[in-house]
């Protein structure tokens, strides 16, 4: 059977882009780009055991045991987070750690039930215990997720950014294993700063794979900086043996315990919080949504991961803020950077001579580029705190409070004694648990102030829900203080119109789009409304709203200014007022449709006549597109005065706009 030779042949498949997040970087950089990362990570994964170790009086060898089973363990558990497993795990890069969350009641638990390894099973038992509970509950703690408004994310990803400052500059203030004398003490600021100018001139100069590698050049030559004056000692590395593996349960058999169970499942929900602020702040960084299913990913990772952390000896796992800084900070968006760090970290937990190399940066060059991490983390947070509606007070007072309580409990907690703790051979100074959360009568309530960050993820999900959810009507909008925003969400279309229609110039089709965007979740969501139903008209509809507009300079018989806008323009002199109303009329008889200026952005009546005479010259469809973006200014104007005569603590908190002199 013959063929058509002149048939179309078939198009070829167009080919599907990867999304950054999930693209693999060559090997090389691969490597180079997860040591960054665990070089970055290493000295906050390793200080949580060091703590407990110390707290629980544990000989040398469970703490050698505690570091390497923690190290394996961070491993698997990024892998569980950046790689996945059917439903477990979110699929970005989220490094995994230790949670300091977990400080307080697992020391507790521990010296409560013994001390030392045997006080370990007990803490082992709830670990596992509480891991499970996570896990099952991942589904039900997604649900929850629209009581997480970019209000409590935001607010939370900026104290946890905050907060990590201190940890980074505490570091960088002195570093006690080197015992260096006080005339040595430059040489710390040395280290700090130089570390921070060799990332920026990195980041400044250089282009492509060397600019997202500033970090970890940055620490290499201060590292060697530091060896040269000698102040960094690789000696504990030859100590070291080759290969180690901490066995699971090392300790004994996990002991179950119903008080112990109970509080490490209220520290793990509070963990899941961080969790989620945490993947948001990450799924802001890389360009990704951030839905249900991918928040109870994340919480079932955890679950899983904190299950293995306790039968392998180490303790409940979060994503390492330290590494969504670093993502921010290179731009390097790969989840598999993060699965190759993993694979690293499981490495070092197998070959502890490894690990003491890594361990050997010292602390100021390491405090350095926690410092740049820590920030970024806390820009990310404000930034999205940008798209918060802040003339919402309630708004207002749930960011600024979270904030002042999550940097109360941080600052009692810094501002407390130092305890001394033998690390490779040298005693260290570490910051002693003693704070507010100590002033607490039991163990449920020293929980949620063990960190500044789990009192501000608390304090703002509580402030959220009252303002927002118990018993809320809304803020006020309309009506002079008697219109509420959830009762706007309840509105006739024709309410809506009467009650808004003075925003849009009482033009029907974009009252009826704006209403027909209901319910509105907060004042900016009803802002918003109109300005999408004002910009996404057919062309007659758009005309039709810019003809509903007035002359500029219009009055009426009895001389007052028709454009309620336009207040200012009746200061103008008679002359002043004559080439107003010329212009408004030459632009008419040229277009056809009235000159629309948003007045009250414009500061005197020259600039007004030149802006009106200069836009004579733009063709007609482009000055359709420029009268529809004055219309926008203005609606933006009445929609603030309107909510602003509504509501008394917004008009009293947030200035307005001069008008037009």
């Amino acid at each position: 059977m013959a063929t058509d030779s002149t048939a179309p042949a078939e198009a070829p498949k167009k080919k599907r882009r990867v999304h950054p997040v999930d693209q693999v970087p060559p090997a090389g950089k691969l490597v180079a780009l997860g040591t960054q990362h665990v070089v970055a990570f290493y000295a906050g994964a390793v200080l949580v055991p060091l703590l407990i170790a110390r707290a629980i009086d544990l000989d040398s060898e469970a703490l050698t045991m505690l570091i390497t089973a923690d190290l394996f363990t961070c491993g698997i558990a990024s892998l569980l987070q950046a790689v996945g497993i059917w439903k477990i795990g979110v699929r970005l890069p989220l490094l995994q750690g230790i949670t300091f969350a977990t400080l307080a009641p697992v020391i507790q638990i521990a010296n409560n039930n013994g001390g030392g390894r045997v006080g370990l099973q007990t803490v082992y038992g709830a670990v596992i215990a509480a891991g499970v509970f996570t896990f099952l509950i991942a589904p039900f703690f997604a649900k929850l997720i629209r009581f997480l408004p970019p209000v409590v994310t935001g607010t939370l990803i900026t104290i946890i950014g905050i907060c990590l400052i201190p940890v980074g500059a505490g570091d960088a203030v002195s570093d006690p294993a080197t015992h260096m004398t006080d005339s040595a003490n430059w040489r710390w600021v040395l280290y700090v700063l130089g570390t921070i100018l060799l990332i920026v001139l990195m980041q400044r100069f250089f282009r492509g794979f060397m600019a997202t590698i500033a970090v970890l050049m940055g620490l290499v030559i201060g590292t060697f900086v530091a060896w040269l004056f000698g102040d960094a000692s690789f000696s504990s590395v030859g100590e070291a043996s080759w290969l180690g593996f901490t066995p699971p349960f090392a300790f004994g058999w996990p002991r179950w315990d119903i008080v112990a169970i109970v509080s490490l499942i209220v520290v793990l929900m509070v963990v899941a919080v961080e969790s989620t602020g945490s993947v948001f702040a990450t799924g802001e960084i890389v360009g990704k949504r951030i839905k249900k299913d991918d928040v109870a990913a994340t919480v079932r990772a955890d679950g899983l991961a904190t299950v293995i952390g306790g039968s392998f000896n180490s303790f409940p796992y979060t994503a390492f803020s330290e590494n969504v800084g670093l993502v921010r900070l290179t731009g390097v968006k790969s989840r598999w950077v993060v699965a190759c760090a993993g694979v690293i970290m499981i490495i070092l937990g197998l070959l502890p001579k490894l690990a003491k190399v890594v361990e050997s940066i010292p602390a100021p060059v390491l405090g350095g580029a926690a410092l740049i991490m820590f920030a970024t983390v806390a820009i990310v947070g404000i930034q999205t705190l940008t798209s918060v509606d802040f003339t919402d007070h309630r708004n207002l007072i749930i960011s600024a409070t979270s904030l002042a309580v999550a940097l109360y409990v941080q600052f009692s907690q810094s501002s407390s004694p130092t305890t001394v703790i033998e690390k490779s051979g040298q005693q260290v100074d570490v910051p002693a648990l003693p704070g507010v959360d100590q002033a607490m009568p039991n163990l449920i309530l020293q929980i949620p102030f063990s960190t500044g960050i789990t009192m501000g993820a608390i304090t703002a999900i509580l402030l959220n829900l009252l303002f927002f959810h118990v018993g809320a009507k809304g803020p006020a909008v309309a009506g002079g203080g008697a219109i509420t925003l959830d009762e706007v969400n309840t509105m006739t279309k024709e309410q809506f119109r009467e009650t808004f229609g003075g925003v849009a110039q009482n033009v029907d089709w974009v009252l009826d789009r704006a209403w027909d965007q209901k319910p509105f979740e907060d004042v900016h969501d009803l802002r918003s409304a109109f300005q999408d139903a004002m910009l996404t008209g057919s062309d007659a509809e758009q005309l039709e709203l810019i003809k509903a507009f007035p002359d500029l300079g219009a009055e009426d018989e009895a001389g007052e200014l028709v454009a309620i806008d336009h207040k200012g323009l009746t200061h103008l002199e008679e002359t002043e007022h004559e080439n107003v109303v010329n212009l408004a009329s030459a632009y008419r008889d040229h277009f056809g449709f009235p000159l629309v200026i948003c007045a009250r952005e414009t500061e005197r009546y020259d600039r007004v006549l030149r802006n009106g005479w200069a836009r004579m010259d733009n063709a007609e469809r482009s000055e359709k597109s420029f009268a529809l973006i004055e219309i926008a200014k203005i609606a933006n104007y009445r929609f603030d005065d309107l909510v602003a005569d509504a509501n008394p603590i917004t008009s009293a908190r947030f200035s307005r706009q001069p008008e037009l002199s």
